[in-house]
């Protein structure tokens, strides 16, 4: 995704973080970098550096696995493109952007 908002500024990216059970961990990293609002600790959680406690309430990630399983999603990445169409697992760039591009 960074390669391709740094190439391509007419396109962007929502996260809704999906923490699965099997990773350990993965709901309180969700959370804590929900609270924070920060990419940087999205990088630090991919890089398996320690994330601080969360220091909010919220029911977002909740939201999310709910909206997840609502639309059938079980795994991480997925990508929904504007138009509704759901991409299961990784693209490249290139691959993700012929997908963009492709309406």
């Amino acid at each position: 995704m960074k390669k391709i908002i740094k190439e391509r500024k007419d396109i962007s990216f929502y996260i809704k973080l999906y923490p699965l059970p099997m990773h350990k961990d993965a709901y309180a990293k969700a959370k804590a970098i929900v609270c924070e609002k920060s990419l940087s600790l999205l990088d630090d959680a991919f890089e398996k550096k320690p994330l601080p406690a969360a220091k909010c309430e919220t029911a977002e990630i909740d939201d999310n696995i709910g909206l997840a399983q609502k639309l059938g999603i079980s795994g991480t990445p997925a990508i929904i493109m504007p138009d509704g169409r759901l991409i299961p697992g990784y693209l490249d760039a290139e691959a993700l952007i012929n997908a963009i591009e492709k309406k």
